[in-house]
């Protein structure tokens, strides 16, 4: 038999999920990794969640997409080759019409060094790969209720 705060936790939830102020339904997330696996995966975190998710192998690719289709938020790798993340950050902040798009970090680089110099470049979160669902959706879910 469900408990009153059993039920009232649910409802809770629904009423959070199904409210219009940060909810993820209505945010549509971009990833960028070049392994792709990783984009599948993060993809899988982010769509059970709720967020609408297109992704890029690359990030050139990533920039060439963000001129057609906008996103609310970049989840990006930082270690590509051509275009890193960090590069692909820089270019989103330097032009006005993308200046705005919260950057979130998705990697392996685990230093504090990484950590601070992502910040300087515009990184609006960091995590560290392999990271679990949880942790990725709190992150986004995070930065999304800011937007």
């Amino acid at each position: 038999m469900e408990s009153a705060s059993d039920s009232i936790a649910v409802a809770l939830f629904f009423h959070l999920r199904l409210s219009n102020e940060g909810d993820p339904v209505s945010k549509n997330v971009l990833i960028v990794d070049d392994m792709q696996s990783q984009l599948q995966l993060i993809s899988n975190y982010l769509e059970r969640a709720g967020y609408t998710v297109t992704t890029a192998e690359s990030g050139a690719a990533a920039l060439e997409q963000v001129k057609h289709h906008r996103p609310d938020i970049v989840v990006t790798d930082l270690v590509m080759p051509e275009l890193t993340g960090l590069e692909l950050c820089r270019e989103l902040k330097r032009m006005p019409e993308t200046s705005d798009i919260p950057v979130i970090a998705c990697t392996t680089k685990d230093r504090k060094m990484d950590k601070n110099w992502a910040k300087r470049q515009g990184v609006a979160a960091y995590v560290v790969k392999p990271c679990t669902e949880q942790e990725l959706v709190e992150v986004v879910n995070s930065i999304s209720v800011t937007l």
